[in-house]
């Protein structure tokens, strides 16, 4: 089943020097349970790309669904719903709250959804044992690691429940041990059934996903499987090599 689909997917931009067809007639199409990196140059695409699969804008023309629903007619109400509910996010700086907890940062989304503070603890906690931070849940982002840091925001992107998570360049600024680290919680999380996007210029990122989107000048250029090595294994042999 798929989780997204974009048919003819066209977003472009005025300038003062004309048009830029940032994204150029993109088809794509990822099912339910797939681990995928989307990679390209500067101005290939893909935040452009990122923005539209995580409803943070919607195409020019073309059809964007996201779990069945048609997102290029829902009104910004709605997408910020459909945000919320249906897209977990991890980005590159992390976004953690200085002064809170680790705890309270995993919390946040289901607070903004309304979900009562008993059920948010019990889910954030859930969350940051999930990635192996249970022991962390009372320390602040300045007590914790870059590659700590991370899997926190990772937690947080999972608490509602999203039919996707949304990555973007996620280890960019991980060294190559808690690169290793952050990749090997995708991996399983994939193993479990999570569909996952990673945005990424990396080569070693995109080693440990199932499957790799290249983009060049607004279009999908290859739609490639990897080695058909699980991402776990993969994984594996990426922490070996840092190792």
């Amino acid at each position: 089943m798929a989780v997204l689909e974009l048919r003819d997917v066209r977003r472009t931009y005025g300038t003062d020097g004309g048009e830029v067809h940032a994204l150029d007639g993109v088809d794509l199409t990822i099912d339910e349970g797939d681990l995928v990196a989307i990679m390209g140059a500067s101005g290939s695409g893909k935040s452009t790309m990122m923005n539209i699969l995580g409803c943070l804008d919607v195409p020019t023309s073309g059809t964007y669904l996201l779990d069945g629903t048609d997102v290029t007619t829902l009104r910004e109400s709605e997408l910020a719903r459909v945000r919320g509910r249906r897209v977990g996010f991890v980005f590159q700086a992390f976004n953690l709250v200085p002064r809170m907890s680790a705890l309270a940062n995993v919390e946040l989304p289901m607070a903004y959804a309304g979900v009562r503070p008993a059920e948010r603890r019990r889910r954030a906690r859930a969350a940051l044992e999930l990635v192996g931070l249970g022991d962390r849940a009372t320390h602040a982002p300045n007590e914790l690691s870059g590659g700590q840091q991370q899997r926190v925001a990772v937690a947080r992107s999972l608490v509602n429940a999203p039919r996707l998570v949304l990555a973007d360049e996620p280890t960019g600024n991980l060294d190559s041990r808690s690169t290793a680290e952050v990749l090997d919680i995708f991996g399983r999380l994939n193993d479990g059934g999570r569909t996952i996007v990673l945005i990424t210029h990396e080569d070693e990122v995109a080693a440990a996903c199932r499957r790799v989107v290249r983009m060049r000048d607004g279009r999908i250029v290859a739609d490639e499987r990897t080695d058909g090595l699980a991402p776990g294994a993969n994984l594996l042999r990426t922490q070996e090599a840092v190792a």
